[in-house]
């Protein structure tokens, strides 16, 4: 798994999984939603970040769509390093500063709702 996020979009982070030989499956997840599971089961539906409590060293990313389900087993460190480097772009609560809503109003615009 890699992780990456730019702060042109702050409440993102991006989830790249390697999944074999079908190649590469792409994620977009809440920081937030991260953040919260590190410490607690989170979130609902398609994404779901569970620490595992006997083995606190560890995090379940549990995802699901149509075409199927998967779960992913991370350090539960690596990812708060992750989280904290994205706090030292992009501080907790200052999102909505570094949002553009003309590019956000842009991108609506061109999705295709077809």
């Amino acid at each position: 798994m890699e992780l990456s996020y730019e702060s042109r979009e702050p409440y993102a982070v991006n989830m790249s999984f390697h999944a074999g030989t079908s190649g590469q499956v792409d994620w977009v997840i809440d920081r937030d939603l991260l953040a919260a599971g590190l410490v607690v089961a989170s979130g609902e539906g398609d994404v779901q970040i569970i620490p595992q409590l006997d083995k606190p060293e560890l995090v379940v990313i549990a995802l699901s769509s149509p075409s199927g389900q998967a779960a992913f087993e991370a350090p539960a460190a690596k990812l708060a390093d992750f989280l904290d480097e994205t706090y030292d772009v992009v501080a907790p609560g200052d999102e909505h500063k570094w949002m553009s809503v003309d590019e956000v109003l842009n991108r609506l615009l061109q999705t295709d709702l077809h």
